[in-house]
């Protein structure tokens, strides 16, 4: 589990609440009547019109949106190509556009606290807010064998702080998870863009039937594998991927850990993980350092490979246009080599 917070990083935490909320007040400022103009965005069956505006904080929405829009609305996403999506700070400009929009899509965990803050403190009447994590059935974040967990800060009085159940965001990793992600923002698109609302339940059955056959690729190489367990020398984010394709697996830290470098007792743990079973692969996330996994390869001569999460992409992929169903496309032969 994560650290609580220091009381250092407690009063930092504060004043950046304080500066998001003074942030958002001269947001509102500059932007003068900046609320009734996202409610002209939502009149997208008027002739001339302007189109529907929605706002995610990272990729997987950002796409799955886009996916059912086509050019019939703007999409924008917060998260920067290449940045690393749980340490994300909103710029002013950040504020205003979601101030301004009439759909926000946000994951909806811990990471996303900044979000709440900034909810809190505007009219939210005018958008519809959609949260990933109410989108599907959540699972606990979970520590395995040989995984390093980080300690739980003493409280005042000199015992353990009690501990909160902390739930795995990243949602998205399932492919059956996306398609009712997809189908949520879908339905909303729909209702507060009747004119436009053919295209995207048009869109919508296009995009739905790529991830079946996304999810049956999935199932096609775990049903035909001859093992089961995969080994990632980095954080891992796919606890509903492997969940839904009956799969175990090893690693260095939970999906939303802040570390970057494990101790030498979890990488010899996963060193004699993969000899022992003679494991092919040791796999790595996107926009990693790969440092763990490239010295677990050496000791054990196991290949390094890269199961995208599509927390975020590249500078290069996003202006290439890179999508959900071509990153995921390459984690399927990814998969089938790390389980031959």
């Amino acid at each position: 589990m994560r650290k609580s917070p220091s009381l250092s990083q407690a009063a930092t935490e504060a004043l950046f609440k304080l500066a998001l909320i003074a942030m958002l007040l001269l947001a509102l400022v500059l932007t003068g009547c900046g609320q009734s103009e996202s409610a002209t965005n939502q009149s997208a069956t008027e002739p001339g019109g302007k189109k529907l505006s929605v706002v995610t904080t990272i990729f997987p929405p950002y796409d799955f949106t886009r996916q059912i829009v086509g050019d019939k609305a703007e999409v924008t996403m917060l998260l920067p190509p290449a940045s690393e999506s749980h340490s994300f700070e909103p710029t002013p400009q950040d504020i205003i556009k979601i101030q301004n929009c009439d759909v926000f899509v946000y994951v909806g965990g811990e990471s996303d606290q900044w979000v709440n803050e900034v909810l809190e403190s505007m009219d939210t009447s005018h958008m519809k807010v959609i949260t990933l994590m109410d989108c599907v059935e959540v699972r606990e974040e979970e520590i395995v064998e040989g995984m390093e967990e980080e300690e739980e800060e003493a409280d005042e009085t000199g015992g353990a702080e009690a501990e909160e159940v902390e739930y795995d965001e990243h949602v998205w990793t399932s492919p059956r998870n996306a398609m009712l992600i997809t189908q949520k923002i879908s339905d909303a698109l729909c209702a507060l863009d009747t004119e436009n609302a053919g295209t995207y339940q048009s869109n919508t059955v296009a995009y739905l039937t790529k991830l079946k056959e996304l999810d049956a690729a999935f199932t096609q190489v775990t049903a035909e594998a001859s093992r089961k367990t995969i080994v990632f020398g980095d954080r891992f984010p796919f606890r509903y991927f492997t969940d839904a394709y009956g799969l175990d697996y090893f690693a260095a830290f939970p999906g939303c850990s802040t570390e970057t470098e494990a101790n030498a007792a979890t990488v010899k743990f996963l060193i004699d993980k993969i000899n022992a079973e003679k494991i092919p692969v040791v796999f790595h996330i996107e926009l990693s350092n790969e440092k763990m996994a490239d010295t677990i390869a050496e000791a054990t001569g196991a290949k390094v490979r890269l199961l995208h999460a599509c927390h975020n992409i590249s500078k290069e992929d996003f202006q290439a246009g890179r999508t959900y169903l071509d990153l995921m496309s390459g984690n399927v032969e990814a998969l089938k080599e790390a389980l031959d």
